[in-house]
C-alpha cells in the first residue's frame, strides 16, 4: 500500500471510529444508520456524497423538478416518506449483492460492477437487468418519486486516471439511462463518475479491487422547502 492509500484507509478509519457512537438502530429493519450530526462531523473524509451534495447542485436540480411537475414532502413527513422507500428498497434487492444503506434521510445503494458490467465495460449485464428492475419499480412507483437520483460510477486503480474517469462516468450514465428506461423520471436523475478517487477498499488485493469497482446510486427527499 502506497503512502497516499495509507492516508486515504487511516482517515477514513478514523471518521468510522468517530461516527460509531452517533449509529442508531432502525427498530423496523434492524440496520444501523449514521445521524446527520454525525455525517456532518466527519466533513469530507468519506466524500462529499455523505454529506447531501447533488451533482449539479440543489437549485439547478430543483428546477427541472418543479419543470416536470414534481411536489416536495412536508418536513415531518421526510423521515416516513423515506422508511417506506428503505424498506421496498431492502425487500426488491434481497438475495443480491447490492447493500442498501440509511444515511439520515438519504438512501444509497451500493452496487458491486461484479453483478452489473463485465469487466472494462460499460454495458449492463443482462443478469443484472432483474435488480435494476426492481429498483426501478420502487423510484418510478408515483408514491416514491418526490426523490433526487444520483447514480455514481467508480472504479479500482488499474489504468490511468483519464480512462479510469471515463469508464465510471459511462457506467454511471448506463445505469442511469436504464432506469429512465423502465419509467424513472429523467428530470430526478444526475449522473457523476469519480474514477478511481473514491475508494473503500485497498487496490493492493483483487478482492479490494473488485470492491472498488462498483455503481452507487443515492437517493434523495425532495422537501417543500426545496420547492418554495
Amino acid at each position: 500500500m502506497d503512502f497516499r492509500s495509507k492516508i486515504a484507509v487511516g482517515t477514513a478509519l478514523a471518521a468510522l471510529l468517530a461516527t460509531t457512537a452517533a449509529c442508531t438502530t432502525d427498530p423496523e429493519t434492524g440496520q444501523q444508520r449514521i445521524s446527520r450530526t454525525a455525517i456532518g462531523g466527519i466533513g469530507g473524509a468519506l466524500g462529499g456524497y455523505l454529506l447531501g451534495d447533488l451533482v449539479g447542485g440543489r437549485h439547478d436540480r430543483t428546477e427541472k423538478i418543479v419543470g416536470a411537475g414534481l411536489g416536495g414532502v412536508a418536513g415531518a413527513a421526510i423521515g416516513a416518506y423515506m422508511d417506506k422507500q428503505e424498506r421496498e428498497l431492502r425487500q426488491r434487492t434481497a438475495g443480491t449483492d447490492v447493500q442498501v444503506v440509511r444515511q439520515g434521510d438519504d438512501l444509497l445503494l451500493n452496487i458491486p460492477s461484479g453483478v452489473n458490467f463485465a469487466y472494462n465495460s460499460a454495458t449492463v449485464e443482462p443478469r443484472f437487468q432483474q435488480t435494476l428492475d426492481n429498483v426501478a419499480g420502487v423510484l418510478s412507483d408515483p408514491q416514491n418519486n418526490r426523490t433526487y437520483i444520483d447514480v455514481y460510477g467508480h472504479t479500482d486503480s488499474i489504468g490511468s486516471d483519464a480512462y479510469n474517469q471515463n469508464l465510471s462516468e459511462r457506467r454511471a450514465a448506463a445505469v442511469a439511462l436504464y432506469l429512465e428506461s423502465r419509467g424513472v423520471l429523467a428530470a430526478r436523475v444526475a449522473t457523476r463518475g469519480f474514477g478511481k478517487t473514491q475508494p473503500i477498499a485497498s487496490n493492493e488485493t483483487e478482492e479490494g479491487r473488485a470492491q472498488n469497482r462498483r455503481v452507487e446510486i443515492k437517493i434523495v427527499p425532495i422537501a417543500q422547502s426545496d420547492i418554495g
